[in-house]
């Protein structure tokens, strides 16, 4: 609880244009409620379901590392919550450009490897745009992200 509702924001399909231009912005909203004082690396990500709805998320770590969540399975977990399982785009920001003693430098932030698999449990064939702290930004498929995966049909072979 005590959460942001959904926010009816784009029309089914790809995101494009002014839906485009709100979930990045929903991303970047995210990323000021982390939670990250030990990284102090926070991420934001928006989920864009096949309905239009957007959901937000960002990553709250915890002192035992490994309890800790990012941001695109918090939006992910939320989203499933609420009875969303189809997802057209997600979009994933951070403000930091030096993060765990390196430099960021002109990289796009990325899903690391766990939310990769958490995204394909959802399907391969979704939008993932990956920004910059300039606000730039380049999309991917899940599968380009994810090549050669293991997902839920992998299950009934």
């Amino acid at each position: 609880g005590g959460g942001r509702p959904p926010a009816p924001a784009a029309p089914p399909g790809q995101a494009q244009g002014e839906s485009l231009q709100l979930l990045l912005r929903r991303s970047r909203e995210a990323k000021n409620c982390a939670y990250c004082p030990y990284s102090r690396f926070p991420v934001g990500a928006a989920l864009l379901t096949a309905g239009g709805e957007i959901f937000s998320g960002c990553n709250v770590e915890n002192a035992c590392h490994s309890l800790g969540v990012c941001a695109e399975r918090t939006a992910i977990q939320k989203a499933i919550s609420e009875g969303h399982t189809s997802f057209k785009a997600m979009a994933i920001a951070s403000s930091v450009s030096f993060s765990f003693g390196r430099d960021m430098g002109d990289n796009f932030i990325t899903p690391c490897g766990a939310c990769r698999q958490v995204m394909r449990e959802f399907g391969t064939d979704w939008d993932i745009y990956l920004t910059k702290a300039d606000g730039s930004y380049i999309v991917k498929r899940l599968e380009e992200l994810l090549p050669l995966s293991f997902g839920p049909e992998d299950l009934n072979k």
